[in-house]
């Protein structure tokens, strides 16, 4: 007789917990492929995975985290350093992955998984090139689309038929892309007027109009703004970091506005700002969205 889910978790508690930590930590060994391969236009699953020297990497040398451990992040084949970064997305997805797990009913944790997947990518290419792909941006807010019709616990949409709880999400998911999208593209217009200068990249719109097709409008909104206050906190302490220790500011690519590396953080200095609004969807997501929500429900109230 096969044991059903909840009989296994009253069972063995662990075991699902861990096999979805062991499962975000293979997705991540995925992502640092995606990464580091798709700026580049090459494919993600031909060839598979190989040393900068050109050697395949054999399967028992590409264990999610473990491998970098054991080689001390090394390749076997010539001794070429591996980044300290590589076991670190591996580990933060695991992480996440079982974050979704432990908080969330199955379908909402399901679909949060693969928000994290995409908010990690289009981070780190982000902070290494300047650019959100499509992938991740158009991809992203087709993918919310459909992942808020086929689970509508992603938005909290709970109803007796399914078919309507799956159309409130899908609109929820519509609004939250058009109104993400939206927001951002004014305040880069009304900036851009003001500055007389680009203030912000249309890679940005489209990634918060896919980041609202997952969290909504109201996690829409506070990813812009939170995402604001994250890059000024961070601007603060890159640069208090460059007048203490007189280096680069740390954790993102600098380029003045014609496009050229900046090695300084100051005005008229771009950065990425994707990370930001990625980071603010995540703390939505994860910790702010009861609380959020509740606000905009009483400024509501007042009008």
């Amino acid at each position: 007789m096969i044991a059903s889910y909840s009989e296994i978790a009253a069972a063995f508690p662990w075991f699902f917990p861990v096999c979805v930590f062991l499962f975000g930590a293979c997705i991540g060994s995925f992502l640092n492929v995606c990464i580091y391969r798709i700026p580049k236009g090459e494919s993600i699953v031909h060839p598979g995975s190989h040393c900068a020297c050109g050697q395949p990497v054999a399967w028992h040398d590409n264990i999610p985290i473990l491998s970098w451990l054991f080689l001390r992040g090394k390749a076997r084949c010539c001794g070429r350093a591996f980044s300290f970064r590589y076991p670190s997305i591996e580990l933060l997805t695991a992480l996440l992955f079982l974050a979704c797990w432990l908080l969330f009913p199955v379908g909402k944790a399901m679909a949060g998984m693969v928000l994290v997947a995409i908010v990690l990518c289009a981070t780190f290419i982000d902070l290494d090139h300047m650019i959100i792909p499509d992938a991740f941006t158009i991809g992203g807010g087709v993918i919310g689309i459909g992942i808020s019709l086929l689970l509508p616990a992603l938005h909290d949409q709970v109803h007796e038929l399914y078919f309507i709880a799956s159309m409130r999400a899908g609109l929820d998911a519509v609004l939250g892309l058009l109104v993400g999208s939206g927001l951002v593209l004014w305040i880069a217009l009304v900036a851009e007027a003001v500055l007389k200068k680009e203030a912000m990249g249309f890679g940005d719109v489209k990634f918060l109009g896919a980041l609202g097709a997952f969290v909504g409008w109201q996690g829409a909104i506070f990813s812009m703004f939170g995402g604001a206050i994250i890059g000024c906190i961070w601007f603060l302490f890159a640069a208090l970091s460059q007048k203490i220790f007189g280096r680069a500011a740390p954790g993102a690519k600098l380029e003045t506005p014609d496009g050229q590396p900046a090695e300084k953080v100051g005005l008229g200095v771009h950065i990425s700002f994707g990370p930001m609004l990625g980071l603010g969807a995540l703390l939505y997501f994860f910790v702010l969205q009861s609380s959020v929500d509740n606000y905009f429900e009483s400024v509501r109230f007042l009008f």
